[in-house]
């Protein structure tokens, strides 16, 4: 929970080419976060990414 008190449980999380992996935002909504990933994965670059709620195992 932010200063605000929003509620940011989705991440997008980024693994680069030597596996390493960072937090890119938080967000709101799975469908907002869903729509950055896209947006980020369409860029072309060798990076992965993808979705996951806070608490949840990471998955690449």
């Amino acid at each position: 929970m932010s200063d605000s008190g929003a509620v940011l449980p989705w991440l997008v999380i980024r693994q680069d080419d030597n596996g390493n992996r960072y937090r890119v935002g938080r967000y709101a909504t799975q469908d907002e976060a869903r729509r950055t990933a896209d947006k980020l994965q369409d860029r072309g670059h060798k990076q992965l990414y993808w979705v996951e709620r806070i608490g949840q195992a990471a998955r690449p």
